[in-house]
């Protein structure tokens, strides 16, 4: 969606998406609009509640058959299994998509892991091409004017330009940058608690043949889960800026993290917007 600053102000109904890597504060900014007038469409809830929940739940469901006493209530109907998956807790999500490496230490098997990687590709397609069903949800059923599409950090792994055209024909596209230092701090806090990751399968390969290599081992098994989501992430950041950035140039704008951060309300978020129009020419 390609307008002046003054035309996005005079919209009657407002749509964005949020592009850029986990952490740079998506999901926050989209909680700080006002909640009866912006609907806040969760690319990563809907993955969640709509393509994925069976997965997820069958997941939870061969942990428990590990254990008997789980197992045997779960054969008799005695109890019931359901996930908790809220717009601020994904936990869910991320518990089924795993980390590759030693069984031992949780990790899945590599043709498990690019099975679940490919369920997840194939479920953000699909939920990124709901978001214009959901903006006339949202302002016919639900009486939201306006509707921000939270997405999440592997949106640039896509590699479907029509999806992007989608978004870019029914929403305007919002970039937000972070700088190296930024980057860093991101790649330090996912350290100190490695979350699963979404990669592309080239970049899987190379990663985890790189990371045998430098570490001299012998066979996928040696594998720390944690260690290579740890050595991953930041190589994983890297490669994608370039993908970021090129779909901001074609389809969007671009906004830099402190700017996001100063955002208060969905009037300083209109007026972030609107210079980011202004800045483009």
């Amino acid at each position: 969606m390609r307008l002046t600053a003054a035309e996005f102000r005079a919209l009657p109904h407002k749509a964005v998406t949020l592009l850029g890597m986990s952490g740079v504060g998506k999901t926050r900014l989209s909680e700080r609009l006002d909640k009866t007038q912006w609907f806040h469409y969760s690319g990563d809830y809907r993955i969640g509640t709509r393509y994925l929940s069976e997965n997820i739940l069958d997941n939870l469901k061969s942990k428990m058959m590990e254990v008997p006493f789980l197992a045997d209530l779960l054969r008799s109907d005695s109890i019931y299994i359901s996930n908790n998956l809220t717009v601020g807790n994904l936990e869910p999500v991320s518990t089924f998509l795993g980390k590759p490496g030693n069984s031992g230490l949780g990790g899945l098997s590599l043709k498990e892991f690019k099975n679940r990687l490919r369920l997840h590709h194939e479920a953000e397609i699909k939920a990124m091409q709901d978001v214009p069903d959901f903006i006339r949800k949202g302002q016919k059923i639900y009486g939201y004017p306006h509707l921000v599409n939270d997405a999440g950090g592997s949106l640039c792994e896509l590699q479907r330009p029509d999806v992007f055209e989608l978004l870019a024909e029914h929403t305007l596209i919002l970039y937000i940058h972070a700088d190296d230092q930024q980057i860093e701090e991101l790649c330090e806090r996912q350290a100190k608690s490695p979350k699963p990751l979404y990669y592309p399968e080239a970049f899987l390969d190379r990663a985890i043949e790189d990371f045998m290599a430098e570490y001299d081992l012998r066979d996928f098994q040696d594998i720390n889960p944690d260690d290579f989501t740890r050595w991953a992430f930041p190589r994983l950041s890297r490669d994608r800026l370039e993908r970021y950035q090129g779909i901001a140039a074609e389809y969007g704008y671009t906004v830099s993290m402190d700017e996001v951060s100063n955002v208060r309300n969905a009037d300083d978020f209109v007026n972030l917007i609107a210079q980011a129009i202004e800045r483009a020419g």
